[in-house]
């Protein structure tokens, strides 16, 4: 199997202060990653960066996605190519509804204009799945919407543009029980429908009790500390991270 996500020896710097300090991470097609941590550990700036986020500064490594050198490339650039990035704090954008933005995503992404009817009738299916009410899509991006809303948003950009590679930072992040349960038949929907891979940046892990987890890595200090399959994310529930950080 062909490597998705090779990073190597990842250096990163915010404002000239190193967060991560030599991360080695290896991602293959369909597989499900964890990645945990106590707070400060690095483990958002390590999405950021993945991301291409220019306020992180790669200052030793890189990073392959599918066999190509992308450590310098902009963050539009690694949308085209299949890298999807959820955020904590989704933002609001006026002016905009949210069909129209995942529709100019989705278009950007397959460099084709995609027929209007079969774009509506496949994001009001999305829609459904994640319990979202239709008027939502002509609604401005965000503005007005719910916490829980929001993240569904971000949900449903993932499933309709389809990424090879999706993370997840932190999305199940201040969402009551009802909510976390449709985000993870969202994000249980994108795994099952395709080969994509997922990253996903958590200190909850209820999202994860529907997922098949291959991996779980725990980060500490910018550093991936421990990595185990999903047996780990019960020990990291059971006796936390004081093993990691002494």
């Amino acid at each position: 199997m062909s490597e998705l996500l090779n990073i190597k020896d990842l250096h990163v710097s915010v404002a000239e202060n190193e967060i991560l300090h030599g991360v080695n991470l290896v991602v293959n097609p369909g597989e499900t990653h964890v990645i945990m941590g106590p707070n400060g550990a690095g483990k958002s700036t390590l999405g950021y960066s993945i991301m291409g986020n220019p306020n992180y500064e790669v200052g030793k490594g890189s990073i392959f996605f599918k066999g190509e050198d992308i450590t310098d490339e902009e963050t539009a650039d690694r949308a085209k190519a299949g890298i999807f990035l959820s955020f904590q704090n989704p933002i609001e954008v006026p002016g905009i509804s949210l069909s129209n933005f995942i529709r100019n995503a989705v278009d950007t992404k397959t460099g084709t204009r995609a027929r209007l009817w079969d774009f509506r009738k496949s994001l009001e299916k999305q829609m459904a799945l994640l319990n979202m009410d239709k008027s939502y899509a002509d609604r401005d991006l965000n503005v007005g919407f719910s916490g829980g809303e929001k993240k569904k948003a971000e949900i449903l950009q993932m499933l309709m543009m389809k990424p090879d590679l999706a993370i997840l930072d932190e999305t199940d992040s201040g969402l009551d029980v009802d909510a976390v349960r449709t985000v993870s038949d969202g994000v249980k929907a994108f795994h099952e429908n395709g080969d994509g891979a997922l990253i996903i940046i958590t200190h909850s892990t209820r999202i994860l009790e529907a997922l098949k987890v291959d991996y779980t890595h725990i980060l500490v200090d910018g550093k991936i500390v421990e990595t185990g399959d999903a047996s780990l994310v019960d020990e990291i529930n059971a006796n936390g991270f004081e093993k990691y950080t002494n």
